[in-house]
């Protein structure tokens, strides 16, 4: 179906009326490339079946252009093959002389030359037209010509002379011709479009027209952004807009911001192969233009495009004239193409030589021009030499500023493109080597270890060859591989101890001994050397210099993992190194974010919040996300896991997770283990089976991730009443746990789990046993949580004066700590205790209170039911937000409306009226609007 072209087959109905009654006309149909020339034209003979009209149609190609009289004999065999056999016949008897059409050509031998005037030709020229004459006594003629710029001479030829001598016949002459076409000048041609009675230019699509050939394709209507995508990038074009429709299925109609890019990155094949062989066909300058424009792209100004492309100013102004006349540049005076579909077009019109020499001779002149590295570079990458003795400078230099935005897949495409330049040898490749292992140690850490390999036999010193080695990325909470730990080793026994060298040797050994110590942790023989060493370093070890710190901070880690030094000792000198320490970008590839979980496990976090500067951090405006933000979201997790915030640790930790797709090795097995403590935190069932799916998916022989699928696995096991199953397990992971000598209670509560599960079963010994074992642990760990989670569990075992004794002093040490929902569970269970006494209420709606702020509704529900009496205010239940949502939904203002009232997107609205359903046990809108009343009389009490 036609759009928005109404006017042009008005105009040719009514010149078809006058041709009737005597009036001959010529029509000119001309645009732009892929402006629906053809399509209009293709359209005509069934507008004129219904009048008894006979149409003669002809194609134009330019592989025909040397078949002289082809387009003449495409015309007259149309009107013979479309005529009955009785006219055919008469039209024999009463034009013997020119009926048969192929008699009137000479051979191609006897054929008089293009430039023989036209008398040469005059026979033929005459016996055709007078042909036309006696069809036309018999109804009126359409003849449709496509494509007249590819019309052979002779043919052409025809048609000059037929257009001057219309006078007489009762016929409409149909041509198109395509703007900026070089031919448009030919002599011949000029003479065709002069002699036109009407010119018709179809104008673009409009946006409406658009939208209704987007509703033809899909069978619906898109959405505005997806129209306005389409209607902007194809700028109207319909062979653009028809050719990058089919490409869109898969998406649909109804698209995101997302789709609409589809829209705009479309690239058919074959619109590419159609437009190459536009670009194929046109003189030398527009072709050395356009390739010009396809190799910068948009880092070309005109200037810059004309030097390229070999022109000056007035043959580029021309050129590109004639490419924006042609419907392939976007402006006569800016050089762009109208769709990158063009580009690859006019790429693909190159050989491989001249591709690479075209990019080679852009980045000489745009680094000439002082351009960026980044730019410069871009070109060199799409050659596979260059002859330049500063390339390589520039692939670094590049590489260097992918890093700093967040792209190490980039810097890596610029780094191995610059190891392809045989100049580079010895130090000078080993330095290239190391920069390509930096980009690589988070996306790619093998290919790291590798390049680091190949790089340290190639440096002159011992000292060069260890810091090289640290440029391997450690893993904050796994094991290094084997053979990373025998690199670090062999240049740390080169280099030598620590302790018997001075400066910048020095701080690489201490760095050394720091990633080897944390990289073996999870050996209990390792373990206690560290431990050991940390003790040899006296009350205060040294803390001036960034590897002090560093190996201070494993050694600490360590002694929080075997329990070895108490937990306000830890927190002191945890302390010191947050002193001496800002939190940079640079300490994510170092030990140093150990020393948040040494705090999270002391139950110390009130120091963090200035030191790690989540907010500033995570709040900067990025082109692309870091590793740092990763650990910016993972830090934030664990602070709020310590808090007894765990619905707000674990959306910071799918964040982290999400970014760590990039920087696996450094946040993937992290980010992991904080979602699984995170959901086993929150205790929904659901959450808990989607994450054992979701990290049993990933390999890893990390102690720590081993040990939190366990705990996922209990706890499924649990939820489905197989008790007996989760103890086995929650049992195997502590045995693992204490034989690598991790002891720590706050991180590994598995004790505490599998008592539970023992009381579920009635074996209230071993309950009780586990709970003793778990208190003595938490009191040599000194951490108030530890503390306060064991005396809960033992006096909730047992009864009388005894257990109530152990739950008050339960509820008094965590008052001291920072977890918020540790105290709210001791409360609650205290409460329940004392159910008949005054101080049972107050105690249970504290409880409530503390769970609505920790975004447990779980909790709270379980304080409503233990007592009458309980109530717990909304607000305390919803957070500042969700009430602000539910009030607007009680208005009865849509989801939209809601999103435009608070100046978010409808998305978060989703969400949060999600989350106020299920923290006021509601199923949807309709039941929440019924329950406001109620609400607001229980706010209002």
């Amino acid at each position: 179906m036609l759009h928005e072209r109404d006017d042009e087959l008005a105009q040719i109905s009514a010149a078809l009326r006058d041709a009737r009654e005597g009036r001959p006309s010529l029509v000119l149909l001309t645009g732009p490339l892929g402006i629906g020339r053809s399509a209009l034209l293709q359209r005509l003979p069934a507008r004129a079946a219904d009048d008894d009209v006979r149409v003669l149609r002809a194609n134009a190609a330019p592989v025909e252009a040397e078949f002289a009289f082809g387009v003449v004999r495409q015309l007259f065999d149309s009107l013979l093959a479309g005529a009955p056999r009785e006219l055919r016949e008469r039209w024999t008897r009463e034009f013997a002389d020119v009926a048969d059409v192929a008699r009137l050509f000479p051979a191609d031998e006897a054929m008089p030359a293009d430039d023989a005037p036209t008398a040469a030709f005059e026979p033929v020229l005459r016996a055709l037209r007078s042909l036309l004459e006696g069809v036309c006594a018999d109804g009126p003629l359409l003849i449709l010509v496509d494509d007249l710029q590819w019309v052979d001479t002779p043919s052409l030829r025809w048609l000059a002379y037929l257009a001057k001598r219309l006078r007489g016949l009762r016929a409409v002459l149909v041509c198109t011709l395509r703007d900026g076409e070089p031919r448009a000048r030919d002599p011949l041609l000029c003479e065709v479009v002069e002699a036109a009675t009407h010119r018709l230019r179809p104008r673009p699509l409009s946006s409406r027209a658009t939208a209704e050939l987007i509703r033809d394709h899909f069978g619906e209507p898109g959405d505005e952004e997806f129209i306005r995508a389409c209607h902007e990038t194809c700028a109207g074009n319909p062979l653009l807009l028809t050719s990058v429709l089919p490409d869109l299925a898969d998406t649909g109609p109804r698209p995101t911001a997302d789709r609409a890019a589809a829209a705009r990155a479309s690239r058919p094949p074959h619109l590419r192969e159609r437009l190459a062989r536009c670009v194929g066909l046109q003189p030398r300058p527009m072709r050395d233009l356009a390739a010009a424009i396809a190799a910068l792209g948009d880092q070309g100004d005109p200037q810059l495009v004309a030097l390229l492309a070999g022109l000056d100013p007035i043959g580029f102004a021309a050129a590109l004239r004639a490419l924006h006349a042609l419907g392939l540049a976007a402006d006569e005076r800016e050089p762009r193409f109208v769709h990158p579909v063009v580009a690859d077009a006019v790429q693909s019109t190159l050989s491989v030589a001249e591709r690479e020499r075209l990019h080679d001779r852009a980045a000489e002149l745009l680094y000439r021009g002082g351009r960026s590295d980044e730019q410069v570079a871009a070109q060199l990458m799409l050659g596979v030499t260059s002859r330049h003795p500063w390339s390589v400078g520039v692939l670094r230099a590049a590489a260097d500023v992918a890093l700093r935005r967040g792209a190490p897949e980039v810097a890596m495409r610029y780094l191995r493109r610059a190891l392809l330049d045989g100049s580079l040898s010895g130090e000078g490749r080993a330095r290239l080597l190391i920069d390509l292992a930096t980009a690589e140690r988070g996306p790619d850490p093998a290919a790291c270890e590798r390049h680091i390999s190949q790089a340290i036999p190639l440096l002159p010193t011992a000292a060069h060859r260890a810091a090289a080695a640290l440029r391997l990325s450690p893993a904050v909470m796994g094991p290094t591989t084997f053979s990373a730990r025998d690199l670090l080793r062999q240049v740390a026994e080169e280099l030598g101890p620590p302790d018997a060298l001075e400066g910048a040797s020095r701080e690489v050994a201490l760095r050394l001994e720091a990633r080897l110590r944390q990289g073996a942790i999870e050996d209990p023989a390792e373990l206690a050397s560290a431990v050991e060493r940390l003790g040899g370093m006296g009350a205060e070890p040294p803390t001036a210099t960034a590897a002090e710190r560093e190996l201070v901070a494993v050694l600490l880690y360590a002694a929080m993992l075997a329990c070895r030094l108490p937990a306000a000792e830890l927190t002191r000198l945890a302390g010191r190194l947050l002193e001496r320490e800002p939190a940079a970008t640079a300490r994510v590839y170092s030990a140093l974010p150990l020393t948040t979980v040494t705090l999270v496990a002391a139950d110390s976090v009130d120091a963090l919040g200035t030191w790690l500067s989540v907010e500033q951090r995570i709040g900067r405006p990025h082109a692309a996300a870091t590793v740092a933000d990763g650990f910016g979201h993972l830090e934030r997790a664990m602070v709020f896991m310590a808090r007894g915030r765990a619905a707000r640790a674990h959306a910071h930790a799918e964040r982290a997770l999400r970014l760590s797709e990039a920087h696996w090795h450094e946040l993937g097995v992290t980010s992991t283990v904080a979602l699984i403590f995170t959901a086993l935190e929150m205790g929904d069932p659901a959450l808990i089976e989607r994450m054992l799916d979701r990290a049993s998916q990933h390999r890893s022989s990390c102690l720590t991730l081993t040990a939190g699928l366990q705990f996922l696995g209990a706890a499924v096991d649990a939820h489905r009443g197989h008790w007996a199953a989760a103890v086995e397990i929650l049992m195997a992971s502590g045995r693992r746990l204490e034989a690598a000598g991790w002891r720590n209670p706050v991180l590994f509560p598995w004790r505490p789990r599998a008592a539970g599960l023992y009381q579920r079963l009635g074996d209230i010994r071993s309950a009780l046993a586990l709970a003793e074992e778990e208190r003595l642990r938490a009191e040599e760990w000194g951490a108030p949580v530890a503390i306060g989670r064991a005396l809960r569990l033992k006096g909730s075992l047992l009864g009388g004066d005894q257990g109530e004794a152990l739950l008050r002093e339960a509820v008094g040490v965590l008052r001291r700590s920072a977890n918020e929902l540790e105290l709210a569970r001791a409360l609650l269970v205290l409460g329940r205790r004392l159910e008949g006494r005054a101080e049972s209420g107050e105690l249970l709606r504290e409880a409530a209170a503390l769970a609505a702020e920790c975004e447990a509704p779980w909790l709270v529900e379980r304080a409503r039911s233990d007592g009458p009496g309980v109530a717990v205010r909304p607000e305390r239940v919803l957070t500042r937000t969700e009430r602000r949502v539910v009030a607007l939904a009680g208005r009865g203002l849509t989801n939209t409306e809601i999103a435009g009232e608070l100046g978010v997107s409808s998305r978060a609205i989703e969400k949060h009226l999600t989350n106020s359903y299920r923290k006021l046990a509601v199923s949807g809108r309709r039941e929440l609007i019924a329950a406001l009343p109620r609400l607001q009389a229980v706010k209002g009490s």
